[in-house]
């Protein structure tokens, strides 16, 4: 089991962002999993820095710890040229710890760019595959073009390319998007424990990493923990649907303006004792997840690596699927 921590960029600034980095990788983390946003959730969050120059600043003042973004969409807001550049660059600079998680975004981030978003779920996942066509195909080296109904390329060539190039982690929400994964990426990335996902990605030939984010809160108390987690995060209780389709944090805050203190301790595994967040993590290795990222949502984000460290990174790698 790999265990990675999640740097919210909604939630800090660049510097900081930075700073968590080096810490999480003094603390045994794996490696570091980063959003790609344009904006974030709410506006209580305050930040939303450019991610890929974040991590650059991380690759460099790292030394051994993995490096992922958790996901960036290819289709609208960036060309999948610019991100075949920008991966096959920061697999150089962190000499092959990066991994490239793709999606197919989130309203919220893409519609700023002013050219829509796609009308449904089915037309973002087709934009999806032209993406990661593109990606592969700048990979392979030399000038390429495409044509496709919704991306093109024309004549485009990155001449600086790793030896190998970064794994791509493909997002999925259903089966269709796992089977993606399976055909086009190198892996499976999911925000729920569904066991349907990590099947429909290996019965479609998938069997590579499968990363999935537990949400947590860490706090010296159960109440404080979940305190922090309504005020800064109340947005991940109200499903992909929601998550996807709103196009600023206004319209977040609306939407999860009656989510209570007890739904957020229904979601987040809150406190300090470290069962909780061991019994959090459990269904996502029962799913078939193997790499698990913490995505804290508690308000000391140094106190949650010292507990990590101290009393969760041992026993999270033991965990293994439990029959049923």
């Amino acid at each position: 089991m790999q265990i990675g921590y999640k740097l919210a960029a909604e939630a800090f600034g660049p510097a900081e962002l930075v700073r968590q980095a080096i810490r999480a990788e003094e603390a045994g983390f794996d490696f570091v999993e980063i959003s790609d946003h344009y904006h974030p959730w709410l506006d209580k969050q305050g930040h939303s820095p450019f991610a890929w120059t974040v991590l650059g600043a991380i690759a460099a003042k790292t030394e051994r710890i993995g490096l992922a973004t958790g996901v960036t969409c290819p289709t609208v807001r960036y060309h999948p040229a610019i991100i075949a550049q920008a991966a096959a660059t920061l697999a150089l600079l962190s000499e092959g710890r990066f991994t490239l998680g793709l999606g197919s975004g989130e309203r919220l981030n893409e519609h700023v760019v002013g050219t829509g978003f796609g009308v449904d779920a089915a037309e973002r996942q087709r934009m999806l595959r032209e993406a990661v066509e593109i990606i592969r195909l700048l990979w392979q080296g030399g000038y390429r073009s495409y044509e496709g109904r919704y991306l093109r390329l024309s004549a485009a060539r990155v001449f600086d390319l790793p030896d190998e190039p970064p794994v791509i982690a493909i997002a999925a929400g259903g089966r269709g998007a796992a089977r993606l994964a399976a055909e086009l990426g190198d892996g499976l990335f999911a925000t729920e424990p569904k066991p349907a996902l990590t099947a429909s990605y290996r019965e479609a030939g998938g069997n590579g990493p499968r990363y999935a984010e537990v949400p947590v809160a860490w706090a010296p108390d159960e109440h404080t923990a979940a305190q922090a987690a309504l005020e800064t995060s109340r947005w991940a209780v109200t499903g992909w649907k929601v998550m996807s389709e709103l196009p600023n944090p206004a319209n977040f805050a609306a939407s999860s303006g009656t989510v209570r203190e007890e739904d957020i301790l229904d979601a987040f595994a809150c406190g300090c004792e470290p069962q909780r967040f061991l019994a959090a993590a459990q269904p996502y290795a029962d799913a078939g997840f193997d790499h698990l990222v913490m995505q804290n949502a508690g308000p000391d984000p140094d106190g949650f690596l010292d507990f990590y460290r101290e009393q969760l990174d041992e026993q999270l790698r033991k965990l293994t699927p439990q029959a049923v």
